[in-house]
């Protein structure tokens, strides 16, 4: 079996990528960009739409059968959460696609391949935990104000939000905990993924170079996490079926957010040996 360099990367010293200052309007750029990718060959993204409807439909079942409607919010906000993973396919069409290469379904996901599929593996774990964590946080706040008998009904769980006492703090207090896990994933991961796609750099810089990335572009990586949020929350309409175009869109999108944060690889600087 190959090494796999999941902390530190392949190399001897570690990788500090350089990191570019951008605006707002860089945003804007990189959602065209993400656009433009996703209408170049939609068929790509068959597969999608037929999945994220199905998963809406399961999901709506799965709370009507076991009365967990008071985890719906949790559970559509945790498509922000994972979504850096579900996208690495998408990475990689915007990666070949910029390189004039075969953009083909089966070559997006040979991604599975890539030499620092250790390390993405590893970030996967870290954010699938800090979704757990988000779920277990969630439920615990619902308990601590209604008890442990969730609402029977969609328009159940509206009546104890909006005419009950503590319907308020749920929404408010839900909000705010879950502002802070999607911070916590910003800031560790908002470039991660497609920097190990396109260096084998390791979970460590990877997660400090996004940290870097947020602390030098605190507004704007804030306004892109705002945009996320808002842009998963909307696809989640209508059996989540929205979630088709808009996820794809914002894959393609954040790796053109990359390119546009960090210095090419040619620019790459190399701290110093311990």
């Amino acid at each position: 079996m190959a090494h796999l360099h999941i902390m530190n990367g392949a190399g001897d010293k570690l990788d500090m990528p350089i990191i570019r200052t951008i605006t707002i309007s860089d945003l804007f750029t990189a959602l065209r960009r993400g656009a433009a990718d996703f209408w170049e060959k939609p068929s790509h993204y068959v597969l999608l739409i037929l999945i994220y409807p199905i998963v809406g439909i399961v999901l709506a079942t799965w709370m009507n059968g076991y009365q967990t409607w008071s985890l719906l919010y949790p559970l559509v906000g945790g498509f922000a959460l994972v979504g850096p993973i579900a996208a690495l396919p998408l990475y990689e069409v915007s990666r070949r696609r910029e390189q004039g290469l075969d953009t083909s379904w089966g070559e997006a996901m040979n991604v599975i391949r890539s030499p620092a599929i250790g390390s993405i593996f590893a970030l996967g774990i870290m954010l699938l935990v800090l979704f757990t964590l988000w779920l277990t946080s969630a439920q615990t706040l619902y308990e601590s104000l209604f008890g442990s008998s969730p609402p029977n009904t969609f328009n159940g769980l509206l009546a104890q939000i909006f005419n009950e006492p503590g319907g308020m703090t749920l929404l408010i207090g839900g909000s705010l905990l879950g502002a802070g896990f999607a911070l916590v994933v910003l800031c560790t991961s908002v470039i991660a993924f497609p920097l190990l796609l396109d260096r084998d750099v390791g979970a460590y810089v990877a997660v400090e170079t996004s940290l870097r990335a947020v602390m030098r572009n605190p507004i704007a990586l804030l306004a892109w996490g705002v945009i996320v949020g808002l842009s998963v929350f909307v696809g989640s309409l209508l059996l989540f079926v929205g979630l088709a175009v808009v996820l794809p869109i914002l894959g393609h999108a954040t790796w053109h957010l990359y390119r546009l944060l960090v210095e090419p690889a040619s620019h790459i600087r190399q701290a110093p040996a311990a």
